[in-house]
């Protein structure tokens, strides 16, 4: 999940491929389980055709690119984000034997497939039909806008990103609970623009109990544009039949390790300790589902159990200008903790961004 992390025009990319990944950026969200990718045809210096993959069942971003060329798409240069398929049987046809038959004469790719189906045959298929290939383009850039659908590819579990909103002096909420807002309008438009982004939105049942979160992708006009699958991890179930999610669009799925809360919502069952989910499980049974992204919105314990096992891929902190203050206030990470500061959890790649007055500070968990 790219979220604020796709540097638009880094580096050293040529025109062609930077438009290729920008493209690309513009299916996040909305091509799960299959890949985001972008495609732009060059012939004379002039781009002929362009496109991006379309939701599963339509077309890749390399046909969208062909067709949009037509005759033009021979003697053309192809740059493409990710490395195009070529194994049958599934719902579209191959794009790298659709390359071959366009007449393409050289092809610029940003990273190969790790696919086993796909990795390196794409690149095998159009080099022995004598089309100059080149990989490596905007790799860095290309892993990063599929990096759910490569852990997922590669684990067969979704790419976990954690997100919170505190205040100065880390506080997700006054000492009463009251926690609206602690972000302002800007800031949570970002957050809208992360739930679209992902096939899941996970939640613990103190927050729903607290906050009773509609969790979905809402517009800056206030309309709902997606529904995310929901998850509330509610180890006892006590998840109330009047919750607003519950009366949202979409599907709200309850893990739970014991009583089954009488609410009509899909309930899994799933293993225990200490009368707490087994997140390891649950997560399994999300890619199981076919689950490639999942962001987490707390709460505190939540988080912190997910953390403390070293299943948060990205995190972003929303920090509002603004002081709670309270010995029993909450704030957004619970459990133990470390005993020494040396032993913290760290982010690596940290980017920093404004929404309005607030700071978003996001990173990708380094490994222990």
């Amino acid at each position: 999940m790219a979220g604020d992390y796709f540097p638009a025009g880094t580096g050293t990319l040529s025109p062609p491929m930077r438009r290729a990944l920008s493209l690309a950026g513009r299916a996040l969200g909305t091509t799960s389980p299959n890949p985001v990718v972008g495609a732009v045809l060059v012939r004379g210096g002039s781009v002929v055709g362009e496109g991006y993959t379309q939701p599963p069942g339509g077309p890749h971003a390399e046909a969208v690119a062909l067709e949009g060329a037509g005759k033009l798409s021979g003697g053309a240069k192809l740059y493409v984000t990710l490395e195009p398929c070529s194994h049958t049987p599934k719902r579209t046809p191959p794009c790298a034997q659709a390359i071959v038959a366009a007449g393409v004469t050289e092809v610029h790719i940003a990273t190969l497939d790790t696919n086993p189906q796909v990795l390196g045959r794409g690149v095998e298929v159009l080099r022995a039909a004598g089309i100059r290939v080149q990989v490596g383009e905007g790799q860095s850039e290309a892993r990063q806008l599929n990096e759910a659908y490569f852990k997922y590819t590669d684990t067969g579990l979704p790419f976990v990103t954690a997100k919170f909103a505190m205040s100065l002096d880390g506080k997700i909420a006054a000492a009463s609970g009251d926690s609206q807002w602690i972000s302002g309008p800007s800031a949570r438009l970002f957050v809208h623009r992360l739930r679209r982004q992902v096939d899941a939105v996970m939640v613990g049942i103190n927050t729903v109990l607290a906050d009773d979160p509609r969790l979905t992708a809402r517009s800056a006009r206030g309309l709902a544009v997606k529904a995310p699958l929901r998850v509330v991890v509610d180890s006892q179930g006590h998840l109330p039949a009047a919750a607003r999610m519950l009366r949202e669009s979409g599907e709200t799925v309850v893990a739970t390790a014991g009583a089954r809360p009488r609410t009509g919502a899909e309930v899994w069952l799933l293993p225990g300790e200490g009368g707490r989910v087994d997140l390891a499980a649950l997560l399994a049974r999300l890619g199981g589902r076919g689950v490639t992204s999942l962001l987490v919105e707390g709460g505190g314990v939540l988080l912190a159990s997910l953390l403390e096992a070293g299943m948060v891929d990205k995190l972003y902190a929303v920090i509002s200008p603004i002081i709670i203050g309270g010995g029993d206030a909450p704030t957004p990470v619970a459990g133990k903790g470390v005993a020494r500061v040396a032993e913290a959890l760290r982010l690596a790649k940290v980017r920093v961004s404004r929404r309005g007055p607030d700071m978003i500070v996001g990173g990708y968990l380094e490994s222990p």
